[in-house]
């Protein structure tokens, strides 16, 4: 990367004030379909990089089925990342969707013009698995290039 940087966080930590960002760092939500507060702690959101709906819903169905087996949420949703192959699917959206494409190439320009963004979602990744972890890989991998 040129000049900009990047980071990731999730949204409770804007809201509590405990993200460590650098000044002037954009956040970009990467939220398929935000809930309206989301908005207000991201300046932008980019749904396009959010996981397709039907690999949500399969992640969601094996969640609740272990949910209802007694595993803890956390527990449960890390399961179900497995259990759907969640980073394949995601990548290989990434990847293939055209969409997701143009927004990966406009990222990328913005950080090679100096511009430092944050990707922004829900998950705390300290407790539960985020595609905004395979998204940073992507976009620091396709920089280094």
């Amino acid at each position: 990367m040129a000049d900009g940087t990047l980071a990731d966080t999730y949204v409770a930590a804007i809201q509590h004030d405990l993200a460590e960002l650098p000044d002037g760092t954009t956040r970009v939500g990467v939220v398929r379909k935000p809930a309206p507060w989301f908005h207000a702690a991201v300046d932008e959101n980019v749904p396009e990089l959010g996981p397709p709906a039907d690999l949500l819903e399969a992640v969601r169905t094996v969640e609740d089925e272990l949910k209802m087996q007694g595993l803890c949420g956390e527990g449960a949703h890390n399961a179900a990342w497995d259990r759907t192959d969640f980073d394949e699917r995601y990548r290989t959206y990434l990847e293939e969707s055209p969409e997701a494409q143009a927004a990966l190439e406009d990222l990328l320009g913005r950080l090679a013009d100096g511009e430092s963004l944050a990707l922004v979602c829900y998950e705390n990744t300290e407790k539960k698995r985020c595609h905004r972890t395979i998204l940073r890989e992507q976009l620091e991998s396709a920089a280094a290039d």
